[in-house]
């Protein structure tokens, strides 16, 4: 069988208006009542929710609402919000979402100061908590992931390893009986995922799964057989990362497949071969997110493969880590392998706040979200995006939003939550809203450039082409705009964290 390595070795080696009428009223789905919002979360606090009156509703009611649901008041807000806060089923919350004069129901969560690591030991950490150059000698990060496991499918960990704080376990072996790790490569690759100080996610839990030996070798029935395991073994959330590859083989790139349709997400580097990974195996497979190199000045590195298989760039280039040679030991490397855990630790990342995500939730998270156009000379059909790790967290789907990562393709709709406004993406390339019974309200008067698809990518709203090309766009890239609201009042307006407004239909 072809023999596998570590790739980093290479590197040392416009609808009429009768017409939407009907598709409007088909389309409408009841709007929701009685829902909570932000409810679950690793950091939920059971049985506590928070309950926002509408603004003309009067605060003497908590009392009465309150019995309603045999709540316990903690808090009254009068001020900043009208409502309360306090302890309640999650059956008496839904009722109490339900009150004509309620606004919302959320549920309650912990919240902690932010994590910082001034001068982090590796530039790669440094780099992908911005979206701009130059570094700022600190790696910014919301969460640690606690409640993620990563599973990586190399050459092994070494479990003793002090950065790893006893997070790490040997699960699988694939080679030999010899569970540690004899070349260093899955150590370093561990270490970036999910180290205390080299790490992007610093208490992620961290599985060995062996399936490449000594020299960094193995086969595609060894490769398998990790997939195999990590497919049968999960716990989810999971995310897995797949520093390693070949040529172009269907039972690696099934075995993946199947793996990611099961449930976890996996990292997999583009290759080193300065070549089209659509040539690679696993690296071709659709359903990963794959993964080129970057260096420090935002370039493309040399040795890294590219091309319309790959998703987006992360730092691979003289790469700091833990290495296997000792308790203390690191190493510094590069390769497509360096830049993938980078990938697989912000997606631990976004996993821990969204445990259910699918690996297409995930992927399209982090894609939607990268920094766009950083990467010089990215290479022949590649996307040209770098790894953005600050906004992890997604805002809840719902009809009424588009989110960060997420597309309308033709015919494809976003509806007001009290079903009075529909955004149609058309098939004559037009993004039109219109009111319920047919009634344009605002266009892009796109008709005229090939428009196939509206999306939100990098904060900004935009309309491509059937080349991907953006022939309409709100002027907002590169913020941290997430999501695209069909508000009740007909006004489409894109918001970021903290309801930051950074576009609407009447600008």
């Amino acid at each position: 069988m072809p023999g596998f390595r570590a790739p980093w070795r290479l590197r040392l080696s416009g609808l009429t208006v009768a017409a939407m009428a009907i598709a409007v009223a088909t389309a409408l789905p009841a709007a929701a009542e009685g829902k909570i919002v932000d409810a679950g979360g690793p950091d939920a606090v059971p049985d506590s929710y928070i309950v926002v009156y509408k603004q003309d509703a009067v605060t003497t009611q908590t009392d009465s609402l309150a019995a309603k649901a045999n709540a316990k008041v903690e808090h009254r807000y009068t001020a900043a919000l009208k409502g309360f806060a306090g302890t309640m089923t999650e059956v008496g919350a839904k009722k109490l979402a339900a009150e004509p004069s309620v606004d919302y129901v959320a549920q309650n969560h912990v919240v902690t100061k932010q994590g910082d690591q001034p001068n982090p030991p590796s530039w790669g950490l440094d780099r992908i908590d911005q979206r701009r150059l130059p570094l700022d000698s600190n790696y910014h990060y919301e969460s640690t992931a606690a409640n993620v496991n990563a599973y990586v499918i190399d050459t092994g960990i070494r479990t003793t390893h002090v950065d790893f704080g006893g997070r790490a376990t040997f699960d699988f072996n694939a080679v030999d009986t010899d569970n540690s790790d004899c070349n260093g490569h899955g150590t370093h690759v561990a270490g970036t995922i999910g180290g205390t100080q080299y790490g992007v996610a610093k208490s992620v839990r961290l599985h060995a799964v062996k399936v490449l030996d000594c020299g960094g070798n193995g086969t595609i029935a060894g490769v398998a057989a990790g997939v195999d395991w990590v497919t049968a073994n999960k716990v989810k959330p999971a995310v897995a990362n797949m520093s390693l590859g070949g040529g172009a083989n269907a039972v690696l790139d099934t075995a993946v497949r199947n793996s990611i349709a099961s449930g976890v997400t996996y990292a997999i580097a583009s290759g080193n071969f300065t070549d089209n990974a659509c040539n690679y195996s696993p690296a071709r497979v659709a359903e990963a997110i794959t993964v080129n190199a970057s260096t420090i000045v935002d370039t493309k590195a040399d040795f890294s493969n590219f091309g319309s298989c790959t998703d987006l760039f992360a730092p691979g280039q003289d790469i700091t880590s833990a290495w296997g040679t000792g308790d203390t030991a690191t190493n510094t490397i590069s390769g497509t392998s360096m830049a993938t855990p980078h990938v697989a630790g912000a997606a631990a990342l976004y996993l821990a706040d969204n445990p259910n995500a699918t690996p297409k939730q995930v992927r399209d998270r982090l894609v939607g979200v990268a920094a766009y156009n950083r990467i010089a000379d990215p290479g022949a059909n590649t996307e040209n995006l770098l790894l953005f790790s600050g906004i992890v967290v997604a805002p809840v789907p719902a009809q009424d939003l588009l989110l960060n990562g997420e597309t309308l393709q033709a015919n494809q709709t976003r509806t007001s939550a009290n079903g009075g406004y529909v955004l149609v993406m058309q098939g004559d390339g037009n993004l039109v809203l219109y009111t319920s019974n047919g009634v344009a309200q605002w266009a892009t008067n796109s008709t005229t450039t090939g428009a196939v698809a509206a999306s939100l990518r990098n904060g900004n709203l935009v309309l491509t082409n059937a080349a991907g090309t953006v022939v309409w766009s709100s002027g907002t890239q590169e913020t941290t705009a997430d999501r695209l609201v069909v508000q009740n009042d007909g006004n489409l307006v894109l918001y970021g964290p903290n309801g930051k407004v950074f576009w609407h239909r009447f600008q």
